[in-house]
């Protein structure tokens, strides 16, 4: 006698598993006709890059250049102009973005700023994480679609090279005739060259155009570490824009996943109307006069002529009429394909569009919401912060720390002296001598060590002085509020509020 234990039926795409057993615990013959049925049956595309047996599907969208598409080239050439042009750019005599992290400088609009400056950093990063989420929850993910350096430079510099050597120029999909070799190694060399030129473009936000340009000029065996920086730079946008394309917005890029905690049902997202597109059938349309509908061979029909245009053209293989979905980055070209199907069946535009998952479902539209209020709020908050942080900022940093041992020593009968340590941060570009002077008239301020009063630009040391005073100053207190004022040979000033310990009686 045997037992026969069915495992229920997931799916209808999901087989149903049999197992025997006798008594003695000897497995009997699988109800499957084989022991690869025992396992699920993997979907068409387990992602839109890979199919169900593990493979790389590669994606050769076909172009549909419509009105959204003519928008977004001329968005994107301009981007790519900007992000060119940013690391030549001066603002005071500084570049007006440089991320210097072997110096610990970052220069931001023409000021630059220190890793001690941690509130503004902290400040400014806040409010650029909440400046993305509140444009998502207004617009879902234009900056996807329109301004991500990886979809500018992916959808509108190398596609159409890979167009043009396929033979596809102006319609973009699969080539009629297989690639020769020596246009495979043409066009090789042109991604070799542009990814080159792109590499030492990201160089620069991070060493300078001078330092970049000096390299450039010199032998890589005088600079190996940065030549080989820069070779590695090269190497992986080669990879990128070669091999692994779209598959980073997919799979390493995380403001996808982050999308559904950002957006909510009011956001502007690409967005297919299954009230008008529903049931999809292929087919001539006639119009029924009784139910006012659409219909083929006797069917309702919706508007969607089931064309699959939509899906020839996303550069990230989906089916937007599948809903909102985490591959989607908003390109907008399912919108101009269908638009342009619509013309052709005599169909109003805009049967996918940009639109909200409110508005499809025929919901009112509400301009306030949580997200429309909350997030403003901190944003001017942290703006507020961040503005008032830099505004504080002059030519130098200056910050009084007091010394170690003893709170203060008694320098002869009469006079106390305490210990302090002055940090000094030069944010000019010139060499800056400072002058520190008492604004307390029986308060006296002695250097310990002059020569650490003369910066370099952008350094910063910790200067020992010493404040000596009368003793009867901190009778009965114990202590005395004083101010102490630094300055440079630019006539930028800062005032430290210190106190100065001393006897009782």
């Amino acid at each position: 006698m045997s037992r026969r234990i069915s495992l229920p039926q997931v799916s209808p795409t999901h087989c149903k598993v049999c197992y025997a057993a006798d008594r003695d615990g000897n497995a009997g013959e699988s109800a499957s006709s084989g022991a690869s049925e025992a396992l699920l049956e993997p979907e068409e595309h387990v992602l839109s890059t890979l199919e169900a047996d593990g493979s790389r599907r590669w994606l050769r969208p076909k172009l549909s250049m419509g009105e959204w598409w003519k928008r977004r080239r001329v968005v994107a050439y301009v981007l790519m102009v900007v992000f060119v042009a940013i690391p030549h750019l001066r603002v005071n005599g500084k570049p007006l973005i440089l991320l210097d992290i072997a110096a610990r400088e970052f220069t931001i609009l023409g000021k630059t700023f220190y890793p001690t400056d941690t509130l503004v950093l902290a400040l400014f990063m806040l409010s650029v994480f909440v400046s993305i989420v509140l444009i998502t929850a207004i617009t879902g993910r234009a900056w996807c679609g329109w301004a991500c350096p990886q979809t500018v430079y992916m959808e509108f510099l190398f596609r159409p090279i890979d167009r043009f050597f396929e033979g596809t120029k102006g319609k973009g999909g699969k080539p009629a005739q297989g690639v020769s070799p020596l246009w495979q190694i043409a066009r090789l060399g042109v991604y070799l060259l542009l990814c080159m030129f792109l590499a030492h473009t990201f160089l620069a936000y991070f060493v300078g155009t001078e330092r970049l340009a000096q390299w450039v000029r010199t032998s890589p065996i005088e600079h190996p570490s940065a030549f080989l920086v820069m070779a590695g730079t090269t190497g992986l946008m080669l990879f990128d824009f070669l091999f692994f394309r779209e598959q980073l917005c997919l799979i390493a890029c995380p403001y996808g996943r982050f999308q559904s905690v950002m957006l909510d049902e009011q956001s502007k997202i690409v967005a297919y109307d299954p009230v008008r597109g529903e049931p999809r059938i292929k087919g001539k349309r006639t119009h029924d006069d009784q139910s006012g509908q659409d219909t083929v061979r006797g069917k309702p029909a919706g508007d969607c002529v089931d064309c699959h245009q939509c899906v020839v053209v996303c550069p990230t293989g989906i089916d937007i009429r599948d809903g909102l979905q985490m591959e989607c980055i908003n390109c907008t070209q399912c919108i101009d394909a269908c638009d342009d199907v619509m013309k052709k069946v005599g169909k109003p535009l805009g049967l996918i569009r940009y639109s909200s998952q409110d508005a499809i479902a025929r919901k009112p539209k509400k301009l306030l919401r949580a997200r429309t209020i909350i997030y403003p709020i901190i944003l001017v908050g942290v703006f507020s912060g961040l503005a008032m942080a830099i505004s504080s900022k002059s030519g130098f940093d200056a910050r009084i720390l007091r010394g170690r041992g003893a709170p203060f020593t008694l320098m002869g009968a009469k006079e106390v002296s305490n210990a302090f340590n002055v940090r000094l941060v030069n944010r000019t570009g010139e060499e800056q001598t400072y002058h520190l002077a008492s604004l307390h008239d029986e308060v006296e301020v002695e250097i310990i060590d002059e020569d650490k009063l003369t910066l370099p630009p952008g350094e910063s040391t910790l200067l020992p002085i010493r404040l000596n005073f009368p003793s009867y100053l901190t009778l009965n207190d114990g202590n005395e509020s004083i101010e102490l004022q630094v300055s440079d040979q630019s006539d930028n000033e800062r005032t430290l509020s210190i106190k100065v310990l001393g006897p009782r009686r």
